[in-house]
């Protein structure tokens, strides 16, 4: 499909956009009506963004809706500036990231500014996601997933905090920084056991939480998996709890084949995840590790 007609349409309301922007930061336009010369410009080039969205061209289309929020700051209309930075940063998301983050962080800014904390966590998350998926910047991410949590919490949105909060403890097991992991699977384990609807999923928080201190030491796994037993009696017939204490067991005799079987029979009915399965590998490398230790 030839998009050429709608990006040149896009180029004529831009350069009329820019015309009345001229107009109205003349001596006369100062005096009379120069608000709503910036307000028609502003709408000319939220149309011209849309013209180039159609045309897919994002970089154009990014920079019309952001010619449009500085517009709108200038005339003290803030969410109207917010929003069109946000459409600016979803448009630079399909053709400059850096761009798109950068146009998030300043709507970011004028939403914690009106106190409008959800929304602006959102809006951390989707930078997160960005550094997620096209910077491989795991830093950054947690950072943003750290920040939207810290808004979500401050509205009262508890579970809003705990999904973001889970990003973060995912990663930081990764990047081999447990205690970290393991404070937040507690906490939201401990959240989960006393809220009727997500009673349920403690037992994988709790799960999560041991895995991450068996990478440290069999005996903090141990004593962590005691202590949940005792928190939630329920975890005692999860079959995680079970798979638990037959690692353990494999582990205290250095049975590396038993250590292979429950993790394969666990798995044959309830599949396990690509970052369980990560720490497991980990948890039966110490095991091979003391083995060759013993030779």
């Amino acid at each position: 499909m030839d998009y050429s007609g709608k990006e040149k349409e896009a180029m004529a309301i831009m350069a009329e956009a820019d015309k009345k922007m001229k107009t109205s930061h003349s001596l006369f336009g100062s005096f009379f009506g120069s608000s709503s010369k910036v307000e028609e410009a502003c709408d000319l080039y939220v149309r011209a963004a849309n013209m180039f969205k159609m045309a897919k061209n994002w970089s154009a289309a990014g920079d019309a809706f952001c010619k449009a929020a500085r517009l709108h700051l200038q005339v003290e209309s803030k969410h109207n500036a917010a929003v069109n930075f946000l459409d600016a940063g979803n448009a630079f998301k399909k053709a400059d990231p850096q761009e798109a983050i950068s146009c998030f962080c300043q709507a970011i800014d004028i939403y914690t500014g009106m106190g409008r904390f959800n929304i602006a966590a959102k809006h951390h998350i989707s930078i997160a996601e960005i550094y997620e998926s096209e910077f491989l910047d795991i830093d950054k991410a947690i950072a943003h997933y750290e920040h939207a949590a810290d808004y979500y919490k401050g509205e009262e949105s508890t579970s809003a905090a705990n999904k973001c909060l889970l990003k973060v403890a995912t990663y930081a097991a990764q990047m081999e920084q447990y205690q970290k992991a393991t404070e937040i699977f507690e906490q939201i384990g401990t959240y989960s056991m006393d809220t009727t609807l997500l009673k349920y999923g403690a037992k994988d928080h709790f799960f999560k939480a041991a895995l991450c201190h068996f990478c440290v030491d069999m005996l903090n796994c141990k004593l962590a998996v005691q202590k949940y037993e005792e928190m939630y009696p329920a975890f005692s017939d999860a079959r995680e709890c079970k798979l638990l204490k037959k690692l353990l067991d494999a582990h205290e005799e250095q049975n590396i084949d038993a250590y292979a079987d429950a993790v394969r029979e666990f798995d044959s009915i309830t599949r396990l995840d690509q970052w369980q399965t990560t720490m497991l590998l980990r948890i039966k490398k110490t095991i091979q590790d003391e083995e060759n230790d013993l030779r």
